[in-house]
């Protein structure tokens, strides 16, 4: 800045000498040189302070940037460590619930027992309605589970009553009602279509209690005597299917097949909602072990139907299905399987009887529990609940005897592993990240779980990442079609 002034000064300088009279011309030149430098030194002065000022920016631009980094960063580590605790603690509640929902159910079933133990059983006669008899593997079940039932609790013979091949009509009323009127405390009816007829003779029976497996109405109509039960065998199922992945996985690493000729058949009876439940949790299990396995699915319009099975068996394995499972009630897709070298995953109970070289396993529902839960009931004038949804823990979901002959190497230790996962709630069948319908993976869904003539969806099932079977009413109502399974026909 002094360079500056002095120079201006000797500009000014030059300027006067020459209005003195000096050497106007020297003078001038001298005055221009001058003011040239001074120009010069104040665009210098210019830059340089600009240059100053553009650092000092930068310098605080620079500071803030970091200032708001760190902000950011403390806000993100406050944001995931509230989102943890808020996880945690969502963890700890959900977990003492259901300790305290487990808690309830162990104190009420066990002062059930506790009530029974005291009540007089010698005089109580029990009826039960079958939709076919002991060669359809449903029923005999159902059979063998009443019969368990009967011998632990010390009942006799005479005190169980078995009605075999009860069609789904008016002969379930008259049959049920033939029970009551000798002097059953207690009816139990076996299938699907038994429903209706079964709630007519809870109506005209109000002093007997009417239990019906499958159904789905005893939530809505409200009677105290008429009761609805199943189980959460989509669980039993997926487990099945995961014994199914392991043996597609061993005829892979075999070069039996390739990955892509990894394709299932399924023979299902109707396309009711327990049903899609059923072929559907069983092809999640097996794709969770076999990453590239689909599944074909064909109906036969019948729960029991030897023949009509055992033609869809064939069928399916001639389009190029390497394993069969089912859920209809006969040996018809079992010996088919045999005849044809195809491995198989039956239902309801053991067929190694008839495919000692290819059965796998079968999954079932042990009745046995829920017959001794409704009779220790009646006996101890408790209430049966409306729905009863009988689970692994009871005892009522599970796998027979593996055929370690037919089995992959390693299965039932993988089976004991997705067990547990399933017990402790770690892993849930219908996890909505497991699966899509039309590409998508669903993040709300309503299912008709108030049944009425129309089938509407009424009821929300999907929350906390899965859908919820079997939590709203026992009946199965899971109805997606989800990608990966193909429907052959669609019929029934």
């Amino acid at each position: 800045m002094k360079k500056i002034v002095a120079l201006v000064l000797a500009g000014t300088m030059a300027f006067t000498l020459a209005a003195c009279g000096g050497s106007a011309k020297k003078e001038e030149k001298a005055a221009s040189s001058a003011v040239e430098e001074a120009a010069s030194a104040v665009s210098e002065a210019a830059e340089e302070a600009a240059s100053a000022v553009s650092e000092a920016a930068e310098e605080a631009a620079s500071a803030v940037s970091e200032a708001a980094e760190e902000a950011a960063s403390a806000v993100s580590e406050a944001a995931e460590a509230a989102e943890s605790a808020v996880s945690e603690a969502a963890e700890e509640a959900e977990s003492a619930v259901s300790e305290v929902a487990e808690e309830a159910e162990s104190t009420a079933s066990e002062a059930v027992e506790a009530a029974a133990e005291g009540a007089d059983l010698s005089s109580m006669k029990i009826g039960f309605i079958f939709l076919h008899d002991e060669n359809s593997t449903y029923d005999l079940n159902f059979i063998n589970g009443a019969k368990e039932a009967a011998a632990n609790l010390g009942l006799s013979d005479d005190q169980i009553i078995l009605k075999t091949n009860v069609p789904e009509g008016q002969e379930c009323y008259d049959t049920a009602a033939e029970l009551a009127d000798s002097g059953c405390t207690v009816v139990f009816a076996d299938s699907f279509g038994h429903e209706d007829f079964m709630i007519q003779a809870a109506k005209e029976f109000p002093d007997v209690q009417f239990c019906h497996a499958t159904g789905t109405k005893a939530h809505t109509e409200g009677l105290d005597n008429y009761h609805n039960a199943f189980a959460s065998i989509y669980e039993g199922r997926y487990l099945a299917g995961v014994t199914a992945g392991m043996k597609l996985n061993e005829m892979i690493e075999n070069g039996d097949i390739t990955a892509e000729e990894a394709k299932i058949g399924y023979i299902g009876a109707y396309t009711y909602a327990e049903v899609i439940s059923g072929y559907t949790s069983f092809f999640l299990g097996a794709r969770s072990i076999c990453e590239s396995a689909t599944m074909e699915v064909t109906f036969t319009g019948s729960w029991y139907d030897e023949t009509a099975e055992k033609e869809a068996a064939n069928k399916l394995i001639s389009n190029k299905c390497v394993l069969i499972s089912q859920h209809a009630d006969s040996m018809g897709a079992p010996t088919a399987c045999e005849a044809a070298g195809v491995p198989n995953v039956s239902y309801n109970g053991s067929t190694e009887s008839v495919g000692p070289n290819t059965f796998i396993v079968s999954s079932r529902i042990n009745w046995a529990p829920y017959f001794e839960y409704m009779i220790n009931c009646a006996a101890a004038g408790e209430a049966i609940d409306a729905d009863w949804t009988g689970t692994i823990e009871t005892g009522s979901v599970e796998l027979t005897a593996i055929n370690e002959k037919v089995a992959a190497e390693g299965t039932q230790e993988k089976i004991d592993e997705i067990k547990a996962a399933l017990e402790s709630g770690s892993l849930h069948v219908f996890d909505t990240a497991a699966f899509t319908v039309d590409g998508a993976n669903l993040e709300s869904y309503e299912a008709d779980v108030d049944t009425d003539a129309d089938y509407t969806a009424d009821t929300e099932v999907i929350s906390d990442g899965y859908f919820h079977e079997s939590e709203y009413r026992s009946a199965p109502y899971f109805d997606l079609r989800i990608d990966g399974i193909t429907l052959a026909d669609e019929a029934y």
